[in-house]
Formats: structure tokens, sequence, C-alpha cells
């Protein structure tokens, strides 16, 4: 079993979810993670590097970056084997991409935070554009009940490195053990008095969302826009 410490009273212990020992991957994970997300209890990205060798899954925690500021991952951005996992109209669809890609890739950045503060890390860090950028083409549900997302299809962290790693290293089994351990945290909290949190997009839709907000339906709109076009 992984050496990561999880930190949970042991009724509510996540190691028996862990893997015995950590995946066997190729690939290289880099984490971007708004400092933000460093302090939420229920994040996904300590269950996710629990499962992975400690030199596959880097945490890099800020919001601006720099080769000066960290020459690393300014030098892993400027690899031609680098991709950066972020929606948009220039992403390519991954699975589609590392079909024709002429160097497979050998590392991949994923944004943690919420889509705001993912969307200004993105945009206000050039390093961040020198990578190709993909997406991922599912239309499944994420499973993160327990948080709320802006809507149905998007996924937390972990379900994206999930999904991204299953494809980059070719194997559906990788998916299945790292979402083991969130459908356990889940579980958990729901049954120790959490609510499942339905997405802004069903209960804006749905009349029953508890404040007036112009400002997030025009950001909801955006989103449904985004989420539509890219096919995520």
């Amino acid at each position: 079993m992984s050496g990561t410490s999880l930190y949970r009273p042991q009724k509510v212990c996540l190691c028996p979810f862990l893997p015995l020992h950590p995946l066997h991957i190729s690939t290289h994970l880099y984490i971007i993670q708004h400092p933000a997300e460093e302090s939420k209890v229920l994040r996904t990205v300590p269950l996710l590097a629990a499962c992975l060798p400690q030199d596959k899954c880097k945490v890099k925690i800020g919001r601006r970056f720099s080769e000066e500021r960290d020459p690393e991952l300014s030098a892993v951005c400027r690899r031609s084997g680098t991709l950066i996992l972020y929606p948009g109209d220039e992403a390519a669809n991954l699975e589609e991409f590392i079909l024709d890609s002429p160097v497979y890739p050998s590392t991949i950045i994923i944004i943690d935070g919420t889509w705001s503060q993912a969307k200004d890390i993105f945009y206000k860090n050039s390093l961040f554009r020198l990578p190709k950028q993909v997406q991922l083409k599912t239309s499944i549900s994420s499973q993160y009940v327990i948080r709320t997302q802006p809507t149905n299809r998007c996924l937390s962290t972990l379900e994206c490195a999930a999904v991204a790693l299953s494809i980059l290293e070719k194997n559906n089994d990788i998916q299945e053990t790292l979402l083991r351990p969130l459908q356990a945290l889940c579980s958990f909290q729901l049954q120790h008095g959490a609510q499942i949190r339905l997405s802004k997009e069903y209960l804006l839709k749905n009349g029953l969302y508890p404040k007036p907000m112009p400002k997030n339906k025009r950001k909801l709109r955006k989103m449904e826009l985004l989420m539509n076009s890219v096919k995520i």
C-alpha cells in the first residue's frame, strides 16, 4: 500500500481502498494546484497521489509560474512529449491526438481548482500554452457527489487524471483503481450526514438554486457553451 497518509479516523480510513502498491505507470503527472485547494478537506489530489509513485506524480502549488520561479516546470512545458489538459477550441481530443502524434506523450499537466481558478491559472501563465492542449471526450457524470460542480459533466481532478492516465497507459484498470478511493470517500461522507450536491446547472434549470445570481447564470451559460463545444 502507498506510504502516503490521508490522516483520516480509523472508522472512515481509505487505506483499504488504495492499491496495495503504487500503480506502475510510465506517464509523468504534474498537478498545478490553486492555493485555495490546499485547505479543502474533501479535495481529491491527496487520493490521487496516494495511488501513484512519488516520482510520477508531482503537485505544484501556486497561481503564477515562470521560467525564473520554476525552471523544472518550465523545462517540462517545453518538452515535445508534454500535454496540458484544459478544454477549449484549441484543444485536441486526447484519444484522437495520441493516434496521430509523432511523439507519444510522456507527461500530462492538470490544473486543480474551481473552473474560474483553473481558467485564471491557464490564461495568466504563458508557460501553460507551450504544451499541446488536450481535452477528454467523455459523457460520464462525476462521481464526486459531495462537492458542487458547475455542470453534471464537470469532473474532479482525480477523475480527469483517472481517465487521462487510462488512455495514455492504454489500461482501463487504472481508471477503476483510481476511482475506488473517491467512491469510498463519497460513501463515507454520505453515511455521516453529508448531502449529495447537485450541480449548479441542475439547480438553476429546476428552479432550486437558493440565491438570485444573474452573474452566475451568465457564467453557467458560458460553461454550457464550452462543454457543448468541446463535448467533454
